[in-house]
């Protein structure tokens, strides 16, 4: 092959990239806001938490706050099917930030105690909402080379997200910060209407033309005759689909409850490996561990931190794969639950209680520090949403993936719930404890049933999971 055309295929190359990227950008900034959103509430909690002027709850009141927008979730959860398969993944991507507009609003006003609760169940809501369209879409308009990292990579702007939500509790009044997040959505709704539809969603409605269109654009600008081959594989994907609602391959009549087992199993031991049950009243646990530095600087630098990761871990996929990603980081993650528990046996008081600010002992510990971060580190490794957006196939896609996206936010809710009352029974040793053996238990049982995805195209992977 002569220099000019390698040059000429390198460019071709660059073009497709960057045409995929620029088709995630929306999808991207919608991630910033769900990022916001999910870790708001850790800013808040510690502002109005007895506060004495101003809104004020008490430690009951902030366990149900901590994990109301996770309760609420699952209600978004279920509409987001719908909403995804009868208005497409572009439209959806621009509907589902209407919640997070009036949220932000209300948070912003909040008057009363039950107002602030409702417009952080608003937050929850949004939430769920956004995650069918936001794991999909990514899915369907990448090709299989270029899906495992920019599926990945999303992690990274949900976690961009996190830390920007971090960020302003530190330099701003949480109502302040609440009208800034107000920019998110609306510059998500703007991006939205730059960027095109999928091409699967667009032939199971009949209009070829159009899904033509959009995958040539999808793949570089190209021409129809140099993605004729994708194309007609898209064809006959989206024959067999209207065969089979389940199933690709004839003979393969495994049902979407036992396809999505063990997505389902990850989603629940990777939610209880110890991070998640402590995030939204994080920064009163940081005190609790008597780490050194200030607090509200250790959750900035958290959301630093998972990003960094994210990027680490779309950068690794390709080469691991994600099986190993899977179960290289939740092992890493039990050993990590385990040393805080242990720290937290010798060296934290009994009468420590992360949820009683009188308790916290003086602020002088560095090596709580180093084993909560190594918490955060290996815990945003993790990939959970990028193996729900792979294993169901195109018909049963949007609703099978709101359902078990609301069943995440029931563990995720009664992780974070259940927290107030396990470290008030059994200390933050006792808690860390627990969480160490679920996660132990979940790297045994997804080391022997995770299959690996990587590299494989949707037909694929629905074909063979």
């Amino acid at each position: 092959m002569t220099q000019k055309s390698e040059e000429i295929k390198t460019l071709k190359r660059w073009r497709v990239v960057l045409s995929q990227v620029l088709a995630c950008l929306a999808l991207d900034f919608l991630l910033i806001g769900l990022g916001m959103s999910i870790s708001f509430v850790t800013m808040v909690l510690p502002e109005v938490l007895d506060a004495k002027e101003g809104l004020s709850i008490n430690k009951k009141q902030a366990s149900w706050f901590g994990s109301m927008a996770f309760l609420c979730q699952p209600l978004g959860s279920i509409f987001s099917g719908p909403l995804l398969d009868y208005f497409g993944r572009r439209k959806a991507l621009f509907l589902v930030n209407i919640p997070h507009l009036i949220a932000w609003l209300l948070m912003y006003y909040a008057w009363n105690v039950p107002s602030l609760f409702v417009g952080n169940a608003l937050l929850g809501i949004g939430i769920g909402i956004m995650e069918a369209p936001s794991v999909t879409y990514v899915g369907e308009v990448t090709d299989p080379s270029l899906r495992g990292c920019l599926t990945t990579l999303t992690n990274g702007f949900t976690s961009a997200g996190m830390f920007v939500a971090y960020l302003l509790g530190t330099v701003l009044p949480w109502r302040q910060a609440a009208l800034v997040s107000l920019t998110v959505p609306l510059a998500t709704m703007a991006l939205v209407l730059l960027v095109p539809e999928t091409p699967i969603w667009l032939l199971s409605k009949g209009r070829q033309k159009e899904a033509l269109r959009s995958l040539c654009r999808l793949r570089g600008w190209a021409k129809p005759e140099e993605v004729k081959k994708e194309f007609e594989q898209l064809l006959q994907y989206n024959e067999m689909i209207k065969q089979c609602v389940i199933c690709v391959k004839e003979g393969n009549n495994e049902s979407i409850a036992c396809r999505s087992r063990w997505v389902m199993a990850y989603f629940l031991f990777h939610t209880l490996s110890g991070l998640h049950p402590v995030r939204p009243n994080m920064v009163n646990f940081c005190k609790a561990l008597g780490m050194k530095y200030d607090s509200k600087t250790v959750v900035v630098l958290v959301g630093a931190v998972f990003i960094v990761m994210n990027l680490v871990s779309a950068v690794i996929v390709k080469t691991t794969g994600k099986r190993k990603l899977v179960i290289g980081s939740l092992l890493a993650t039990a050993f990590c639950s385990l040393s805080i528990s242990l720290y937290a046996s010798n060296n934290t008081p009994s009468g420590v209680f992360s949820y009683e600010p009188s308790t916290f002992p003086e602020p002088k510990e560095t090596l709580p520090v180093f084993l909560f971060m190594a918490l955060v580190c290996f815990t945003s490794l993790g990939i959970p949403w990028i193996l729900l957006s792979e294993v169901f196939p195109f018909r049963s896609r949007g609703t099978a993936t709101g359902l078990a996206a609301a069943l995440n936010y029931v563990i995720v809710f009664a992780a974070t719930k259940t927290n107030y009352n396990l470290e008030a029974s059994f200390h933050i040793s006792g808690a860390f404890a627990i969480y160490a053996i679920l996660t132990f238990v979940g790297t045994v049982y997804l080391y022997f049933f995770l299959p690996e995805t990587e590299n494989k195209t949707l037909a694929e992977i629905v074909g063979v999971l």
